[in-house]
């Protein structure tokens, strides 16, 4: 657990300067932390949250116009934020909530919104990637050497046998499928599990057809530059990270969007990690600041931004909708 290791070398690094254990406390530390910083880069960090969902939107409207779709941009802003909001409670949540809001009041096929949804992470998997190469180009040297460690760790896993048996499964589930075929495709379960995937694949192919390709590339970028002016932001906002390089700020930036896309709700855990390994082995940011940093970013958007934003937009979306009836061309 990211707290308890933490907390466990500040309490080594309190008994190394003489300070009793009951004077040294990791969360009165953080709470005096989040009282020092400076409220208005963290301020920036929310506007810069709110654009990117602006991009997000608008890059989602793009999306869904070759499906024969035109949902308000209202529904779909406040559809991301309501997602971002679902993803606290359970990992990728927010994706299934995002397509299902779209598809009660803009009448829009669940399937299809999936689709969208898809290919508007895979665009940002493309984008994460362009992200750790930029790092690489800056920052070879620290990255480097980081791998290099990584791999001078032993590690046991039982990954391979694992594989092998969900191998053998899933080959027989394929060969037992192709034997029964003609019987399965005459089932009502058939049909729908068709209509589903159908569905899903217009979604996908929404990619070839868009009417602003352009506009797509702009939004997509948009979002990942705001992304990255939010780690800075908050880097700004925090005494000991306020010096560091635009360069450190992408690589931290990198490896906290990775701890982010590891399953966990909204990264908790996974994205301090990330971040607080970035900070103290390549910057020499100490473990204690390093996790106040971490905090400090990751409660800001999750607080100020996933929760309040996310909550709000619950309580907008049936106002805003109030005699809505979606027409589509």
């Amino acid at each position: 657990m990211v707290y308890k290791s933490q907390n466990e070398a500040f309490l080594a690094d309190c008994a190394q300067r003489g300070i009793a254990e009951q004077d040294c406390n990791l969360i009165d530390k953080l709470i005096n932390d989040f009282k020092s910083v400076n409220f208005g880069w963290l301020a920036m960090v929310l506007v810069a949250f709110l654009i990117s969902n602006f991009n997000r939107s608008m890059k989602w409207l793009i999306l869904l116009r070759p499906l024969g779709y035109r949902p308000r941009f209202i529904n779909a802003f406040l559809a991301i934020l309501v997602g971002y909001f679902a993803n606290l409670g359970l990992p990728r949540m927010g994706e299934v909530v995002r397509a299902g809001i779209v598809a009660k009041y803009e009448k829009v096929p669940a399937e299809k919104v999936l689709g969208t949804i898809v290919v508007d992470r895979v665009v940002d998997l493309v984008l994460m990637a362009l992200a750790f190469g930029l790092v690489l180009i800056f920052e070879y040297d620290k990255i480097a050497y980081y791998l290099s460690e990584l791999s001078a760790t032993d590690k046991e896993s039982s990954g391979p046998g694992l594989l092998v048996i969900l191998g053998i499964l899933f080959s027989v589930l394929l060969i037992l499928g192709f034997i029964f075929r003609k019987r399965l495709m005459k089932t009502a379960l058939y049909e729908k599990i068709y209509k589903l995937f159908f569905g899903f694949y217009e979604g996908l192919m929404t990619v070839r057809k868009l009417d602003t390709p352009g506009w797509f590339i702009f939004h997509s970028v948009s979002i990942w530059v705001l992304y990255f002016l939010m780690t800075w932001f908050g880097f700004l906002s925090f005494g000991p990270t306020t010096n560091l390089s635009i360069s450190a700020a992408l690589t931290v930036f990198a490896f906290g969007t990775l701890g982010m896309v590891i399953p966990s709700p909204g990264g908790m855990g996974t994205f301090h990690a990330m971040v607080i390994a970035a900070l103290t082995l390549f910057y020499g940011i100490q473990g204690d600041d390093a996790f106040s940093a971490a905090n400090i970013i990751f409660f800001t958007i999750s607080i100020g931004s996933n929760v309040l934003m996310g909550l709000l937009s619950l309580l907008l979306l049936p106002i805003v909708n109030r005699d809505y009836e979606p027409t589509h061309q």
